[in-house]
């Protein structure tokens, strides 16, 4: 019989279940982790770019880089700044989040004096453009989002008109106009965006309405896996900063398919409580979540399953974030 794998051996294929020697209980409560989930790409490379300017010079960021307090906390002790884009700049460079900036609040920036980086994820570029290209042909522009999100703040400030919605109630208080053209916040689900879509196209049938799915992949991925993770477990920790939206959808997400759906920022947020009588425990995590801070959760989930009382390390382990050393390795 081959003996049991560690929580955090490399062979384990997502969703997988972890194993444990030695259990107390007579059922191993299964913790099993989402096939997508945790830092996308263009998360992972605004830090990058971060980190590295950083070294060279002072930096300010303007607004939070990315949603997730771990990571603006190892962003400070590295002497990163934050401000907003009207308050006091005390430093030559200057970075626009990985969310985005519209065109007129990064010539403000310039105006003043200082040299601006982009840490724009690509995909929200993307949907720059597409919002751009719609208004070019002569749509007018909806956007599905948040309206108080610095990412649809970005897409909609060098907009002459322009609509937000968010619930179908907000679709019925919109114009007609000839042409529609509709894209949407990046972490938008996309099964809300096409419902707001075909709802706009039966309210306005005398009008063209056009659809640029803007919607990114990494935030397709994590919610189609947080569906299937969410049918197959009698929990589900959500792991992921407080404000950060993305991580927020998922909640709802899951919500619609476990009965029990918790949002951690860290594993020290998690109760034992919740997990009473729990057979299943699903784990996944938003876009700007470090993989230690996961690692971290998934370490408290084992020791509860073994009785073994506190969190333990597993050999080559990384420590629970908190400083930008583990930021880097993230």
């Amino acid at each position: 019989m081959p003996a049991p794998r560690q929580a955090h051996d490399p062979r384990r294929r997502p969703g997988e279940p972890f194993q444990a020697a030695n259990l107390s209980r007579a059922e191993l409560m299964r913790i099993i982790r989402a096939e997508h989930l945790g830092m996308c790409f263009g998360v992972r490379d605004a830090i990058a770019l971060a980190l590295e300017h950083s070294r060279s010079q002072p930096l300010t960021i303007l607004g939070d880089l990315v949603h997730n307090e771990t990571v603006q906390a190892a962003l400070r002790a590295r002497g990163i700044r934050t401000a907003s884009g009207n308050g006091p700049l005390e430093t030559e460079s200057v970075m626009v989040t990985a969310h985005g900036a519209s065109e007129r609040a990064m010539a403000q920036v310039r105006a003043r004096g200082h040299s601006l980086l982009q840490a724009t994820c690509p995909l929200v570029h993307f949907a720059h453009q597409a919002v751009a290209n719609l208004v070019r042909e002569g749509y007018h522009p909806v956007i599905i989002g948040q309206r108080d999100h610095v990412e649809v703040r970005g897409l909609t400030e060098d907009l002459a008109d322009f609509d937000v919605v968010l619930r179908e109630e907000e679709v019925f208080e919109m114009k007609e106009h000839p042409r529609i053209g509709v894209a949407a916040q990046t972490t938008q689900p996309i099964d809300r965006v096409r419902r707001l879509v075909e709802l706009i196209q039966e309210r306005f049938p005398n009008s063209e309405v056009r659809f640029a799915d803007t919607v990114c992949q990494p935030t397709k991925q994590r919610q189609h896996s947080a569906i299937e993770l969410a049918r197959e477990s009698d929990v589900v920790v959500v792991v992921g900063g407080a404000h950060s939206n993305n991580t927020r959808e998922l909640v709802k997400t899951c919500s619609r398919f476990c009965p029990k759906v918790y949002h951690a920022q860290t594993a020290s947020d998690l109760r034992q409580e919740w997990f009473e009588e729990a057979h299943t425990v699903g784990v996944t995590a938003g876009t700007s979540t470090p993989d230690p801070v996961i690692d971290e959760v998934e370490r408290w989930l084992l020791a509860l399953a073994t009785d073994s009382g506190e969190p333990r390390g597993l050999p080559g382990e990384r420590e629970p974030v908190g400083t930008a050393h583990h930021l880097e390795a993230a």
